[in-house]
């Protein structure tokens, strides 16, 4: 019970939060669609943070996106939802998808093309966590707001 109750206290509600599904669209599109859907969500930002998130933290939050949705898209059957949540100083970043295995992080190599989303998510991000989902996984990034 204590360590519930920890949890809970470690993961405060979020001040805001979104979420979309993404259909058996052409990938692009929904990469597309997720970049300004996070904008969107992050200029509404000094509603509930009381200041807006910086150009370069929306930059970023939208590269996350980028690279989750992209993985959901090209990887796994069926649709994808992207979830965001606002907290006091972060984003967390959560894409759920059809597909039970995680994605892996490959070793750096930079003769390699392409196949890099996952390195890009964990140098950026303060984590990325792979948990299942009552129908495949959620993969979970957690960006800092704050600027560097």
């Amino acid at each position: 019970m204590t360590d519930t109750i920890a949890a809970e206290r470690a993961a405060p509600e979020p001040l805001l939060s979104a979420s979309v599904v993404y259909g058996a669209a052409p990938a692009g599109g929904a990469i597309a669609s997720a970049r300004a859907f996070t904008a969107d969500f992050l200029a509404a930002a000094p509603s509930v943070r009381l200041e807006p998130v910086a150009d370069e933290r929306v930059e970023l939050a939208q590269l996350v996106v980028s690279e989750l949705v992209t993985n959901a898209v090209r990887h796994a059957a069926g649709p994808c939802r992207l979830l965001l949540e606002l907290r006091q100083d972060t984003l967390e970043i959560s894409v759920f998808d059809g597909e039970t295995a995680a994605p892996v992080p490959r070793g750096h190599d930079p003769r390699r093309i392409g196949q890099h989303g996952v390195e890009i998510v964990v140098a950026v991000c303060e984590s990325l966590t792979v948990e299942p989902a009552p129908e495949g996984k959620r993969v979970r990034a957690r960006l800092s707001l704050l600027p560097e």
